[in-house]
């Protein structure tokens, strides 16, 4: 597929958007936030239609396309899919779609993996296991490597759930974790945004030779090299100007001053992302008839 060229209306000034299916794609936005803190950021959960890792690749390609296009109308200049189960199996068709960088998940997890050992275990979405994107981009990289992956349909709705302390947790990781832990993996991938959440869980299972690798860090610095390279980088000046002082350089403000969008129940997302985020968010509601009408009505008028 063809990939469009960018639009000429993007500018250095403009903000990044973020999405994810819920509250997993906050352990990628509190990455950027740290990293890129001179960075203005939009941030939107698909939580009134979490979780994507049982859903069909048609479903999530409609799903990634009615977000995109909302996003577009915000004066974004990059797209992060801050959502691994997105990134396998829809990435390339939305690239070929729109004309503005967007980014997934699964390469800059894979290229870490690979850095960190031969024997490498994924835990992911079901969507994204059955792909097998990441061991196809794993044996890319190094065709020596041996790569298990497992899909755990029930981290999700227990993250969402604000269930990660509750003993019956700790008993779905033992069955998922198990396996690969017999299979002697010497490195274990999130491949889910959700499941950094889970690293307390991860801890009391896991030995501690295994390294965990979070694709979230990668991902941030390859958003960084990409913005470097189409020169929309945000200045210094338009950094003071939104943060004067301290403000400016400083990655909680940047996490404050993030817009928070979800289609489900706002007061909901911002209950649940506040032990992670460490404050409460202001959250708005775009439904999820928004988003399918914009999508609608920008591909009538070819808006993109």
């Amino acid at each position: 597929m063809s990939i469009p060229a960018l639009s000429s209306k993007l500018r250095s000034n403009f903000k990044i958007g973020v999405f994810d299916s819920g509250v997993g794609g906050l352990t990628v936005l509190t990455r950027i936030c740290d990293q890129m803190s001179h960075e203005r950021v939009i941030y939107f959960g698909d939580t009134a239609r979490v979780p994507y890792g049982n859903r069909s690749k048609s479903e999530i390609l409609r799903f990634v396309r009615e977000i995109i296009a909302w996003m577009m109308g915000l004066e974004v200049k990059m797209i992060i899919m801050a959502c691994n189960t997105s990134s396998a199996l829809v990435l390339e068709e939305v690239r070929s779609e729109f004309p503005i960088p967007i980014l997934g998940i699964i390469l800059p997890g894979a290229r870490a993996a690979v850095k960190n050992g031969k024997k490498i275990g994924v835990v992911s979405t079901q969507a994204t296991a059955d792909s097998n994107a990441y061991k196809q981009a794993v044996l890319e990289i190094d065709p020596t490597a041996q790569v298990w992956q497992v899909g755990c349909q029930d981290f999700v709705p227990l993250i969402e759930g604000d269930r990660i302390y509750d003993p019956y947790t700790l008993a779905v990781a033992k069955r998922y974790l198990n396996p690969l832990i017999e299979a002697g993996i010497d490195t274990l991938v999130y491949g889910c945004t959700h499941y950094p959440h889970l690293a307390p869980v991860f801890k009391q299972i896991l030995p501690e030779h295994i390294s965990l690798v979070d694709p979230a860090e990668h991902l941030t610095a390859a958003a960084q090299q990409e913005l470097e390279i189409l020169r929309l980088r945000r200045s210094q000046k338009a950094m003071t100007e939104t943060w004067p002082g301290k403000m400016a350089s400083n990655p909680k403000s940047s996490l404050k001053s993030t817009e928070f969008y979800v289609s489900g129940d706002p007061n909901k997302f911002a209950q649940v992302s506040q032990q992670w985020l460490g404050f409460k968010p202001q959250v708005a509601q775009v439904s999820v008839a928004t988003l399918e009408m914009i999508h609608a009505g920008s591909s009538r008028l070819g808006d993109y």
